[in-house]
């Protein structure tokens, strides 16, 4: 049974609130702990409309690359890497270790 977009739009936003500081995850995987593997996207539509001062950690959110989604050199950017920095998380080239960083819940 399928769920309605507004039921999708809280998982998502539960979901986020559960990663826990200085761990990381995926787009992806959020649209799959929320029933839609396939809706990667639509994670990221979610986190594109949050009000800029949130409390909901969405900068603990990555693409499956291990990689920032924002352009390099720009102001988003620099605000997510640094709020992982803050929270302890390194990059190797512009990378985070998936594998060691990953929140599996």
């Amino acid at each position: 049974m399928a769920i309605s977009q507004q039921e999708f739009h809280d998982a998502v936003l539960f979901i986020l609130g559960q990663i826990p500081k200085g761990k990381v995850t995926t787009y992806g995987k959020i649209a799959q702990l929320a029933g839609y593997p396939n809706h990667s996207r639509h994670v990221g539509k979610i986190l594109s409309k949050l009000p800029s001062d949130t409390s909901i950690p969405w900068h603990r959110v990555i693409n499956g690359q291990g990689r920032i989604s924002f352009p390099e050199h720009s102001e988003r950017y620099h605000v997510q890497k640094d709020k992982l920095e803050h929270e302890g998380i390194s990059f190797l080239n512009g990378r985070i270790n998936l594998k060691q960083i990953g929140w599996q819940p």
